[in-house]
Protein backbone atom coordinates (compact mmCIF):
# COMPACT_ATOMS: atom_id res chain seq x y z
CA UNK A 1 0.00 0.00 0.00
CA UNK A 2 1.51 3.54 -0.83
CA UNK A 3 2.68 5.83 2.15
CA UNK A 4 1.54 9.28 2.03
CA UNK A 5 2.31 12.28 4.66
CA UNK A 6 0.23 15.07 5.37
CA UNK A 7 2.23 18.13 7.04
CA UNK A 8 -0.51 20.61 8.14
CA UNK A 9 -0.94 22.57 11.22
CA UNK A 10 -4.59 22.53 11.32
CA UNK A 11 -5.90 19.43 13.11
CA UNK A 12 -8.74 19.12 11.15
CA UNK A 13 -7.15 19.08 7.61
CA UNK A 14 -5.24 16.35 9.21
CA UNK A 15 -8.00 14.27 9.86
CA UNK A 16 -9.86 14.66 6.71
CA UNK A 17 -7.29 13.92 5.03
CA UNK A 18 -6.65 10.90 7.04
CA UNK A 19 -10.16 9.82 6.63
CA UNK A 20 -10.22 10.64 2.84
CA UNK A 21 -7.37 8.25 1.69
CA UNK A 22 -8.40 5.25 4.57
CA UNK A 23 -8.51 2.30 2.69
CA UNK A 24 -6.31 3.46 -0.44
CA UNK A 25 -2.93 4.52 1.62
CA UNK A 26 -0.91 4.45 4.61
CA UNK A 27 -1.19 7.75 5.78
CA UNK A 28 1.24 9.69 8.31
CA UNK A 29 0.93 12.94 9.67
CA UNK A 30 2.57 15.88 10.70
CA UNK A 31 1.78 19.28 12.13
CA UNK A 32 4.71 21.38 11.41
CA UNK A 33 8.01 21.43 8.90
CA UNK A 34 10.41 20.10 11.47
CA UNK A 35 8.02 17.52 12.18
CA UNK A 36 7.47 16.28 9.09
CA UNK A 37 11.39 15.93 8.39
CA UNK A 38 11.45 13.64 11.35
CA UNK A 39 8.80 11.89 9.94
CA UNK A 40 10.02 11.22 6.49
CA UNK A 41 12.88 8.77 7.48
CA UNK A 42 10.62 6.96 9.34
CA UNK A 43 7.40 7.17 7.26
CA UNK A 44 9.47 6.65 3.55
CA UNK A 45 6.44 8.43 2.30
CA UNK A 46 5.95 7.94 -1.84
CA UNK A 47 4.15 11.28 -1.44
CA UNK A 48 3.53 14.36 0.46
CA UNK A 49 0.46 16.83 0.94
CA UNK A 50 2.12 20.08 2.30
CA UNK A 51 0.40 23.26 3.76
CA UNK A 52 2.53 26.09 3.04
CA UNK A 53 1.48 28.33 5.05
CA UNK A 54 1.97 26.77 8.93
CA UNK A 55 3.49 28.62 12.00
CA UNK A 56 7.53 28.56 12.20
CA UNK A 57 9.23 27.27 8.92
CA UNK A 58 6.68 27.51 6.26
CA UNK A 59 6.11 24.86 3.15
CA UNK A 60 8.52 26.48 0.65
CA UNK A 61 11.16 26.16 3.45
CA UNK A 62 10.48 22.79 3.58
CA UNK A 63 10.36 22.12 -0.11
CA UNK A 64 14.08 23.68 -0.08
CA UNK A 65 15.06 21.43 2.26
CA UNK A 66 13.75 18.29 0.64
CA UNK A 67 15.32 19.58 -2.65
CA UNK A 68 18.75 19.52 -1.39
CA UNK A 69 18.49 16.23 0.14
CA UNK A 70 18.00 14.91 -2.96
CA UNK A 71 15.56 12.64 -5.10
CA UNK A 72 11.88 13.67 -2.65
CA UNK A 73 9.13 12.17 -2.90
CA UNK A 74 6.25 14.13 -5.22
CA UNK A 75 4.50 16.85 -3.32
CA UNK A 76 1.18 18.18 -3.63
CA UNK A 77 1.23 21.48 -1.96
CA UNK A 78 -2.21 22.94 -0.24
CA UNK A 79 -2.50 26.80 0.17
CA UNK A 80 -5.74 29.01 1.26
CA UNK A 81 -3.92 31.61 -1.25
CA UNK A 82 -6.76 32.28 -4.28
CA UNK A 83 -3.92 33.38 -5.97
CA UNK A 84 -1.38 31.16 -8.17
CA UNK A 85 1.82 33.02 -7.09
CA UNK A 86 2.82 31.33 -4.05
CA UNK A 87 1.68 27.59 -5.87
CA UNK A 88 4.15 28.92 -8.79
CA UNK A 89 7.05 29.38 -6.45
CA UNK A 90 6.43 26.31 -5.12
CA UNK A 91 6.96 24.45 -7.62
CA UNK A 92 10.07 26.39 -8.86
CA UNK A 93 10.92 24.18 -6.10
CA UNK A 94 9.93 20.77 -7.18
CA UNK A 95 6.58 20.44 -6.17
CA UNK A 96 5.05 18.40 -8.74
CA UNK A 97 0.89 19.95 -7.95
CA UNK A 98 -1.22 22.27 -6.14
CA UNK A 99 -4.79 22.91 -4.75
CA UNK A 100 -6.18 24.98 -3.49
CA UNK A 101 -8.36 25.26 0.06
CA UNK A 102 -11.60 24.28 0.15
CA UNK A 103 -10.51 21.27 -2.07
CA UNK A 104 -12.57 19.16 -4.23
CA UNK A 105 -12.24 15.84 -2.53
CA UNK A 106 -12.94 14.20 -5.96
CA UNK A 107 -10.56 16.48 -8.03
CA UNK A 108 -8.14 15.68 -4.46
CA UNK A 109 -8.48 12.16 -4.92
CA UNK A 110 -7.71 11.79 -8.68
CA UNK A 111 -4.66 14.20 -8.48
CA UNK A 112 -3.46 11.76 -5.37
CA UNK A 113 -3.88 8.57 -6.93
CA UNK A 114 -1.96 9.53 -10.35
CA UNK A 115 1.28 10.81 -8.31
CA UNK A 116 1.20 8.02 -6.76
CA UNK A 117 0.93 5.41 -10.22
CA UNK A 118 3.39 7.98 -11.75
CA UNK A 119 5.87 7.65 -8.52
CA UNK A 120 5.22 3.54 -8.71
CA UNK A 121 5.77 3.37 -12.45
CA UNK A 122 9.23 5.57 -11.99
CA UNK A 123 10.05 3.33 -9.13
CA UNK A 124 9.80 0.34 -11.26
CA UNK A 125 11.50 1.63 -14.35
CA UNK A 126 14.39 2.37 -12.12
CA UNK A 127 14.15 -1.50 -10.94
CA UNK A 128 13.59 -2.34 -14.49
CA UNK A 129 16.74 -0.62 -15.56
CA UNK A 130 19.25 -1.57 -12.91
CA UNK A 131 17.87 -5.00 -13.36
CA UNK A 132 18.85 -4.91 -17.49
CA UNK A 133 21.94 -3.18 -16.23
CA UNK A 134 22.69 -5.95 -14.07
CA UNK A 135 22.41 -8.15 -16.94
CA UNK A 136 24.39 -6.65 -19.50
CA UNK A 137 27.34 -6.45 -17.16
CA UNK A 138 29.50 -8.72 -15.23
CA UNK A 139 32.18 -6.63 -13.84
CA UNK A 140 33.92 -4.95 -16.60
CA UNK A 141 32.03 -6.74 -19.30
CA UNK A 142 29.19 -5.44 -21.32
CA UNK A 143 26.91 -7.43 -23.23
CA UNK A 144 23.15 -7.95 -23.68
CA UNK A 145 23.58 -10.05 -27.09
CA UNK A 146 22.82 -13.78 -26.33
CA UNK A 147 25.99 -14.78 -27.28
CA UNK A 148 27.26 -12.50 -24.20
CA UNK A 149 24.77 -13.97 -21.81
CA UNK A 150 26.23 -17.56 -22.71
CA UNK A 151 29.40 -15.91 -21.47
CA UNK A 152 28.10 -14.70 -18.22
CA UNK A 153 26.23 -17.69 -17.43
CA UNK A 154 29.13 -19.78 -18.07
CA UNK A 155 31.93 -17.62 -16.14
CA UNK A 156 29.42 -17.66 -13.27
CA UNK A 157 28.76 -21.39 -13.26
CA UNK A 158 32.95 -21.87 -13.47
CA UNK A 159 33.78 -19.73 -10.98
CA UNK A 160 32.04 -21.72 -8.26
CA UNK A 161 34.95 -24.14 -8.61
CA UNK A 162 38.26 -24.65 -9.05
CA UNK A 163 38.80 -26.29 -11.89
CA UNK A 164 41.30 -24.74 -15.01
CA UNK A 165 39.80 -22.48 -17.13
CA UNK A 166 40.80 -22.10 -20.96
CA UNK A 167 39.74 -19.03 -22.54
CA UNK A 168 40.02 -18.52 -26.54
CA UNK A 169 38.78 -15.58 -28.87
CA UNK A 170 40.40 -13.67 -31.06
CA UNK A 171 42.76 -10.40 -29.72
CA UNK A 172 41.02 -7.55 -28.00
CA UNK A 173 37.81 -9.83 -26.86
CA UNK A 174 38.06 -9.63 -23.62
CA UNK A 175 40.09 -12.23 -22.25
CA UNK A 176 41.81 -11.02 -19.41
CA UNK A 177 38.52 -9.41 -18.08
CA UNK A 178 36.67 -12.88 -18.50
CA UNK A 179 39.55 -14.32 -16.23
CA UNK A 180 39.37 -11.24 -13.82
CA UNK A 181 35.39 -11.85 -13.31
CA UNK A 182 35.88 -15.88 -12.58
CA UNK A 183 38.66 -14.54 -10.52
CA UNK A 184 36.48 -11.67 -8.44
CA UNK A 185 33.47 -14.52 -8.25
CA UNK A 186 35.34 -17.42 -7.32
CA UNK A 187 36.08 -19.14 -3.78
CA UNK A 188 39.97 -17.41 -4.31
CA UNK A 189 38.69 -13.88 -4.70
CA UNK A 190 39.91 -12.13 -1.65
CA UNK A 191 43.74 -13.02 -3.05
CA UNK A 192 45.74 -11.84 -5.73
CA UNK A 193 44.72 -11.95 -9.75
CA UNK A 194 48.42 -12.25 -11.18
CA UNK A 195 48.20 -11.78 -14.80
CA UNK A 196 51.65 -12.63 -17.19
CA UNK A 197 51.08 -12.24 -21.17
CA UNK A 198 53.63 -15.20 -22.53
CA UNK A 199 54.03 -13.39 -25.71
CA UNK A 200 55.76 -10.36 -23.62
CA UNK A 201 58.76 -12.44 -22.03
CA UNK A 202 62.02 -13.41 -23.62
CA UNK A 203 61.74 -16.96 -23.62
CA UNK A 204 65.59 -17.21 -21.51
CA UNK A 205 63.54 -14.96 -18.43
CA UNK A 206 60.18 -17.16 -18.86
CA UNK A 207 61.15 -19.81 -16.44
CA UNK A 208 62.35 -17.32 -14.17
CA UNK A 209 59.52 -15.45 -14.48
CA UNK A 210 56.69 -18.02 -13.66
CA UNK A 211 58.83 -20.36 -10.79
CA UNK A 212 61.25 -17.65 -9.44
CA UNK A 213 65.14 -18.64 -9.35
CA UNK A 214 67.21 -18.98 -6.20
CA UNK A 215 70.10 -16.58 -5.80
CA UNK A 216 73.30 -17.31 -7.69
CA UNK A 217 71.02 -20.08 -9.92
CA UNK A 218 72.34 -18.01 -13.17
CA UNK A 219 74.79 -15.05 -13.66
CA UNK A 220 72.57 -12.58 -13.34
CA UNK A 221 70.49 -13.81 -10.22
CA UNK A 222 71.96 -11.68 -7.52
CA UNK A 223 68.76 -12.08 -5.25
CA UNK A 224 66.21 -14.78 -4.74
CA UNK A 225 63.09 -13.96 -6.61
CA UNK A 226 59.75 -14.82 -6.31
CA UNK A 227 57.55 -16.28 -9.34
CA UNK A 228 53.86 -15.35 -10.58
CA UNK A 229 52.93 -18.60 -9.18
CA UNK A 230 54.04 -18.05 -5.73
CA UNK A 231 52.47 -14.65 -6.26
CA UNK A 232 49.33 -15.61 -6.78
CA UNK A 233 48.99 -18.44 -3.86
CA UNK A 234 45.87 -18.06 -2.74
CA UNK A 235 44.59 -16.16 -5.50
CA UNK A 236 44.66 -16.70 -9.30
CA UNK A 237 47.17 -16.86 -11.92
CA UNK A 238 46.07 -16.38 -15.67
CA UNK A 239 48.46 -16.72 -18.36
CA UNK A 240 47.48 -14.85 -21.05
CA UNK A 241 48.48 -16.13 -24.48
CA UNK A 242 49.67 -19.82 -23.71
CA UNK A 243 50.48 -20.75 -27.12
CA UNK A 244 53.73 -18.94 -26.90
CA UNK A 245 55.53 -20.96 -23.71
CA UNK A 246 58.63 -22.37 -24.68
CA UNK A 247 58.55 -26.75 -25.12
CA UNK A 248 60.44 -26.80 -22.23
CA UNK A 249 58.65 -24.28 -20.07
CA UNK A 250 55.51 -25.90 -20.94
CA UNK A 251 56.99 -29.29 -18.96
CA UNK A 252 57.09 -27.50 -16.23
CA UNK A 253 53.89 -25.92 -15.82
CA UNK A 254 52.47 -29.28 -16.75
CA UNK A 255 53.99 -30.62 -13.39
CA UNK A 256 53.04 -27.51 -11.83
CA UNK A 257 49.80 -27.74 -12.31
CA UNK A 258 49.73 -31.70 -11.40
CA UNK A 259 51.40 -31.49 -8.18
CA UNK A 260 50.10 -27.88 -7.29
CA UNK A 261 53.73 -26.94 -6.36
CA UNK A 262 56.97 -25.54 -7.88
CA UNK A 263 60.55 -25.33 -7.78
CA UNK A 264 62.41 -21.69 -8.24
CA UNK A 265 65.14 -21.91 -10.62
CA UNK A 266 68.10 -23.15 -9.14
CA UNK A 267 66.39 -24.81 -6.11
CA UNK A 268 65.84 -28.04 -4.44
CA UNK A 269 62.42 -27.21 -2.62
CA UNK A 270 59.42 -28.25 -4.11
CA UNK A 271 57.45 -25.45 -2.96
CA UNK A 272 53.87 -25.43 -2.49
CA UNK A 273 51.17 -23.62 -3.96
CA UNK A 274 47.37 -23.00 -3.89
CA UNK A 275 46.42 -20.88 -7.60
CA UNK A 276 43.37 -20.82 -9.18
CA UNK A 277 44.79 -21.95 -13.01
CA UNK A 278 43.08 -19.33 -15.85
CA UNK A 279 44.83 -19.60 -19.34
CA UNK A 280 43.52 -17.57 -22.35
CA UNK A 281 45.18 -18.00 -26.33
CA UNK A 282 44.07 -16.28 -29.41
CA UNK A 283 45.57 -19.62 -31.73
CA UNK A 284 44.05 -22.47 -32.40
CA UNK A 285 45.17 -24.96 -29.57
CA UNK A 286 44.31 -28.11 -31.29
CA UNK A 287 46.26 -27.23 -34.48
CA UNK A 288 49.20 -26.05 -32.38
CA UNK A 289 48.87 -29.62 -30.49
CA UNK A 290 48.69 -31.39 -33.81
CA UNK A 291 51.89 -29.37 -35.12
CA UNK A 292 53.97 -30.15 -32.42
CA UNK A 293 54.34 -26.80 -30.89
CA UNK A 294 52.08 -27.24 -27.57
CA UNK A 295 52.09 -30.91 -25.57
CA UNK A 296 49.06 -32.44 -26.05
CA UNK A 297 49.28 -33.63 -21.99
CA UNK A 298 49.54 -30.11 -21.04
CA UNK A 299 46.11 -28.70 -23.29
CA UNK A 300 44.08 -31.37 -21.53
CA UNK A 301 45.43 -30.17 -18.61
CA UNK A 302 43.89 -26.55 -19.31
CA UNK A 303 41.43 -27.37 -21.39
CA UNK A 304 39.04 -28.74 -18.41
CA UNK A 305 36.45 -25.59 -19.02
CA UNK A 306 36.94 -24.46 -22.58
CA UNK A 307 34.90 -20.95 -22.62
CA UNK A 308 35.17 -19.12 -25.93
CA UNK A 309 34.47 -15.36 -26.50
CA UNK A 310 32.86 -14.48 -29.56
CA UNK A 311 34.31 -11.41 -31.74
CA UNK A 312 32.53 -8.23 -31.93
CA UNK A 313 31.20 -8.64 -35.44
CA UNK A 314 28.90 -11.55 -34.19
CA UNK A 315 27.57 -9.56 -31.47
CA UNK A 316 26.78 -6.39 -33.51
CA UNK A 317 23.69 -5.28 -30.98
CA UNK A 318 26.50 -4.87 -28.19
CA UNK A 319 28.20 -2.42 -30.23
CA UNK A 320 25.74 0.79 -29.51
CA UNK A 321 25.80 -0.15 -25.47
CA UNK A 322 29.70 -1.03 -25.58
CA UNK A 323 30.31 2.44 -27.55
CA UNK A 324 27.96 4.46 -24.92
CA UNK A 325 29.93 2.76 -21.99
CA UNK A 326 33.23 4.17 -23.53
CA UNK A 327 32.34 7.42 -24.42
CA UNK A 328 30.88 8.05 -21.03
CA UNK A 329 34.17 6.96 -19.75
CA UNK A 330 36.18 8.73 -22.17
CA UNK A 331 34.59 11.97 -21.45
CA UNK A 332 34.37 11.58 -17.43
CA UNK A 333 38.02 11.20 -17.82
CA UNK A 334 38.69 14.22 -20.63
CA UNK A 335 36.94 16.47 -18.04
CA UNK A 336 34.98 17.88 -20.93
CA UNK A 337 31.29 17.81 -21.75
CA UNK A 338 28.80 15.15 -22.11
CA UNK A 339 29.25 13.50 -25.64
CA UNK A 340 26.68 11.67 -27.93
CA UNK A 341 26.98 9.85 -30.99
CA UNK A 342 25.59 10.84 -34.09
CA UNK A 343 22.92 8.97 -35.86
CA UNK A 344 25.43 8.57 -39.37
CA UNK A 345 28.57 7.47 -36.75
CA UNK A 346 26.80 5.16 -35.10
CA UNK A 347 25.48 3.38 -38.28
CA UNK A 348 28.91 3.36 -39.28
CA UNK A 349 29.91 1.88 -35.48
CA UNK A 350 27.20 -0.71 -36.09
CA UNK A 351 27.98 -1.71 -39.61
CA UNK A 352 32.20 -2.18 -39.02
CA UNK A 353 33.59 -5.60 -38.89
CA UNK A 354 36.02 -4.84 -36.13
CA UNK A 355 38.77 -7.18 -36.72
CA UNK A 356 40.39 -5.26 -33.99
CA UNK A 357 37.11 -6.16 -31.45
CA UNK A 358 36.21 -4.63 -28.72
CA UNK A 359 39.74 -3.02 -27.42
CA UNK A 360 39.19 -1.35 -31.30
CA UNK A 361 35.82 -0.28 -30.45
CA UNK A 362 37.40 1.50 -27.29
CA UNK A 363 40.17 3.42 -29.35
CA UNK A 364 38.19 4.60 -31.56
CA UNK A 365 36.02 6.24 -28.91
CA UNK A 366 38.93 7.38 -27.35
CA UNK A 367 39.95 8.99 -30.32
CA UNK A 368 36.92 10.50 -31.37
CA UNK A 369 36.34 12.14 -27.90
CA UNK A 370 39.87 13.42 -28.28
CA UNK A 371 39.61 15.46 -31.73
CA UNK A 372 35.77 16.37 -31.78
CA UNK A 373 35.50 20.18 -30.94
CA UNK A 374 31.72 20.12 -30.11
CA UNK A 375 29.36 18.11 -28.27
CA UNK A 376 28.06 15.58 -31.07
CA UNK A 377 30.90 12.87 -32.84
CA UNK A 378 30.29 12.35 -36.18
CA UNK A 379 31.25 10.64 -39.16
CA UNK A 380 34.95 13.12 -39.33
CA UNK A 381 35.46 12.03 -35.40
CA UNK A 382 35.78 8.24 -36.31
CA UNK A 383 38.65 6.25 -37.69
CA UNK A 384 39.00 5.77 -41.77
CA UNK A 385 38.81 1.76 -41.42
CA UNK A 386 35.64 2.35 -39.54
CA UNK A 387 33.89 4.85 -42.05
CA UNK A 388 35.12 2.33 -44.95
CA UNK A 389 31.66 0.18 -43.84
CA UNK A 390 29.45 3.03 -44.83
CA UNK A 391 31.81 3.51 -48.44
CA UNK A 392 30.78 0.02 -48.81
CA UNK A 393 26.46 0.52 -48.36
CA UNK A 394 27.66 3.95 -50.36
CA UNK A 395 28.42 1.93 -53.39
CA UNK A 396 25.67 -0.76 -53.04
CA UNK A 397 23.29 2.51 -53.21
CA UNK A 398 25.49 4.17 -56.02
CA UNK A 399 25.47 0.69 -58.24
CA UNK A 400 21.35 0.31 -57.94
CA UNK A 401 21.35 4.17 -58.61
CA UNK A 402 23.34 3.28 -62.03
CA UNK A 403 25.99 6.21 -60.86
CA UNK A 404 29.08 2.95 -60.65
CA UNK A 405 29.59 0.79 -63.01
CA UNK A 406 29.75 -3.26 -61.80
CA UNK A 407 32.99 -3.47 -62.67
CA UNK A 408 34.84 -0.43 -60.46
CA UNK A 409 32.46 -0.71 -57.86
CA UNK A 410 33.27 -5.29 -57.00
CA UNK A 411 37.38 -3.54 -57.36
CA UNK A 412 36.72 -1.24 -54.79
CA UNK A 413 34.88 -3.55 -52.42
CA UNK A 414 37.17 -6.22 -52.95
CA UNK A 415 40.01 -3.43 -51.86
CA UNK A 416 37.75 -2.49 -48.64
CA UNK A 417 38.06 -6.64 -48.19
CA UNK A 418 41.14 -7.02 -47.70
CA UNK A 419 42.26 -4.14 -46.17
CA UNK A 420 40.06 -5.45 -43.27
CA UNK A 421 41.89 -8.77 -44.01
CA UNK A 422 44.72 -7.35 -43.38
CA UNK A 423 44.09 -5.33 -40.57
CA UNK A 424 42.11 -8.15 -38.43
CA UNK A 425 45.26 -10.27 -39.10
CA UNK A 426 47.59 -7.24 -38.32
CA UNK A 427 49.59 -7.10 -41.81
CA UNK A 428 50.10 -11.36 -41.44
CA UNK A 429 49.81 -11.85 -44.93
CA UNK A 430 49.87 -15.84 -44.71
CA UNK A 431 46.83 -14.77 -41.63
CA UNK A 432 44.90 -12.28 -43.73
CA UNK A 433 45.20 -15.02 -46.46
CA UNK A 434 43.57 -17.95 -45.12
CA UNK A 435 40.99 -15.36 -43.78
CA UNK A 436 39.88 -14.74 -47.62
CA UNK A 437 40.37 -17.98 -48.85
CA UNK A 438 43.48 -17.29 -51.35
CA UNK A 439 47.02 -18.20 -51.42
CA UNK A 440 49.30 -15.54 -50.17
CA UNK A 441 50.83 -15.16 -53.62
CA UNK A 442 47.57 -13.97 -54.67
CA UNK A 443 46.79 -11.96 -51.40
CA UNK A 444 50.57 -10.29 -52.51
CA UNK A 445 49.40 -9.50 -56.26
CA UNK A 446 46.34 -7.99 -55.10
CA UNK A 447 47.97 -5.96 -52.76
CA UNK A 448 50.29 -4.39 -55.19
CA UNK A 449 47.48 -4.15 -57.52
CA UNK A 450 45.61 -1.78 -55.04
CA UNK A 451 48.69 -0.29 -53.39
CA UNK A 452 48.01 -1.70 -50.22
CA UNK A 453 51.42 -1.54 -47.78
CA UNK A 454 51.22 -2.34 -44.12
CA UNK A 455 51.61 0.24 -41.46
CA UNK A 456 55.37 1.99 -41.41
Amino acid sequence: MPRVLVVDDEAGVRESLRMLLHGECEVAVAESADAALARIGEARPDLILLDLVMPGRSGLELLEELRQRGDPPPVIVLTATKTVTTAVEAMKLGAADYVTKPFEVDALRIKIRNHLQHRALEERVAELTEELEERSRLGALIGRSEAMRRVFRTIERVARSRANVLISGESGTGKELVARAIHELGPNAGGPFVAINCAAIPEPLMESELFGHERGSFTDATERRIGKFEQASGGTLFLDEIAELPTGVQAKLLRALQERSIERVGGRDAIAVDARFVAATNRDLPREVAAGRFREDLFYRIHVVPLELPPLRERREDVRLLAEAFLARSTGESGGPPRRLAREALAALERHAWPGNVRELQNAIERAVALCDGTTIGLADLPEAVVQATRTESLRDAVRAGQLGLEEATARFEQELLREALERSEWNQTRAAEILGITRRVLKLKMDRYGLAGPS
